[in-house]
């Protein structure tokens, strides 16, 4: 069994197939999560759970392998097939399961293989709750074989999911446009299908057939090599925006008219201010690491802004916490009270859509705004052989500052801003920073702190 204990990540499980996760450990995981399942179902002896996977060239022999293990440990497990993390989302809760896992490794290059796994609801596990406990029990031997397990298979997610996205948003008003479309070979092509053939647009269809190999670039919209096809396209025809999805497609980015990348915070504080237009006073959650845009977007619609840590398991738990109605992430991730406090990568570029129809005004000028007045550097990644003394330093250096420690070290200013944080999985700090009185004066200061963080 190859079952690496690095695999168990923060928010998910994640690793090299084979050398980090194999099938005999995809086995393992299917026992270990039934054993955490039922521990939170106060012993239910026989969890429903629901099972989906990608479309990498591993995913089916893992999912079979999984759905083995967990059907051995005793679950009702429904195999949901090809399918988007999203849809898994939408199943569990739309079908009562106690839980539910999507085989995936989502944005990262096609040798990877992994798990993102819910309780009842959509809840999330993450490291802090469940994930690590999955580890600790296959590490000693402590799942247990169980007889009555079953394994059936539905096939009707997708139809259902695309009724209750398309449920955000009035089809009929989304109309007029030109529109981009990049899938990178993932799975939202899956769900894309059927939704244009109930919205009124001219598509711009790019990689939008599921291909585990990735042929034409990696599923990660965040990186500007990624991007660099769509940001081209836009321009080349003339269209009105375009839209890119990461690889398990819960995640969607956009592109305005000008061929411009749109930062994810300032999407949120647009998104933020649509809902909040359409639905009342709410509050809304959003990660430290954006934008002060969005804090005042919020405020300006009449919304209550929760600055929150990073990571989509504590962003949906603050949001249960606060019945947010809503909730954005720097890299991405879109989250609605409606859909199960939930991220997912086809509503809000429905949302999106039915907007610039409705405004008929351009996404640049939408976005212009926040552009000029809101100088971000965007995350930038350093390598640091010791990141305590990093902290350390800033703590010191910048001391005059309002420092806050929720998620790495937050310093506030009255008119510019910085988090930095250590990731999870690498020898890495990631800092994001904000100057409310130029760019000149954002790369100034970005440059300063960089200076400390790599002199380290």
């Amino acid at each position: 069994m190859t079952l690496d204990p690095g695999v168990f990540k923060a928010y998910d499980i994640r690793g090299l197939y084979p050398t980090e996760i194999d099938e005999a450990g995809a086995h393992a995981l299917g026992r270990g999560f039934v054993e955490v399942v039922r521990a939170a179902t106060h012993g239910a002896n026989a969890p429903r759970i629901a099972i989906g996977h990608d479309v990498r060239l591993s995913s089916p022999s893992i999912t079979d392998a999984l759905c083995a293990g967990a059907v051995e440990a005793g679950a009702h497990v429904t195999e949901l097939g090809l399918t988007a993390t999203e849809m898994v989302y939408f199943a569990v809760a739309d079908g009562n399961f106690d839980a539910g896992a999507q085989i995936t490794a989502s944005h990262n290059p096609p040798q990877y293989t992994g798990a993102k796994l819910v309780l009842a609801g959509a809840l999330p596990l993450s490291g802090e709750t469940g994930i690590s406990e999955i580890g600790r029990l296959i590490a000693t031997n402590a799942t247990v074989s169980r007889p009555g397990g079953t394994r059936v298979r539905d096939e009707t997610v997708l139809p259902r999911f695309v009724d209750a996205a398309l449920g955000f948003v009035d089809p009929e008003r989304i109309r007029g446009l030109r529109v981009v479309l990049d899938g990178a070979n993932g799975m939202a092509g899956l769900f894309l299908a059927p939704v244009l053939k109930r919205i009124h647009i001219d598509a711009v269809e790019c990689f939008l057939d599921p291909d585990g190999r990735f042929p034409h670039h990696e599923p990660n919209p965040l990186l500007p090599e990624n991007r660099a096809f769509i940001e081209a396209k836009v321009l080349e025809v003339g269209a009105d925006l375009g839209i890119a999805w990461d690889g398990d497609a819960d995640r969607c980015f956009f592109i305005d008219d000008r061929g411009e990348f749109v930062p994810g915070d300032f999407l949120t504080a647009l998104l933020a201010s649509h809902l909040l237009r359409r639905n009342g006073p709410a509050d809304v959650v959003y990660d430290l690491r954006a934008s002060w845009a969005v804090r005042e977007a919020i405020t300006a619609a009449g919304g209550t802004p929760h600055e929150n840590r990073v990571g989509h398991a504590f962003i949906k738990r603050r949001m249960r916490e606060l019945d947010a109605l809503f909730a954005g992430e720097v890299s991405g991730h879109y989250y609605f009270r409606d859909f199960s406090y939930a991220d997912t990568g086809l509503i809000p570029a429905l949302l999106v859509l039915e907007m610039l129809s409705d405004l008929d005004v351009p996404l640049s000028e939408l976005i212009d705004r926040y552009r000029s007045e809101f100088h971000i550097s965007g995350e930038i990644n350093s390598t640091v052989s010791d990141p305590a003394a990093v902290f350390a330093t800033l703590r010191a250096r910048y001391a005059d500052g309002v420092q806050r420690e929720i998620d790495g070290l937050s310093v506030d200013y009255p008119d510019w801003h910085f988090n930095v944080r250590s990731s999870n999985t690498e020898p890495l700090v990631r800092l994001n920073l904000e100057s409310l009185i130029s760019d000149q004066d954002m790369q100034a200061r970005r440059d300063a702190l960089l200076a400390i963080i790599r002199g380290h």
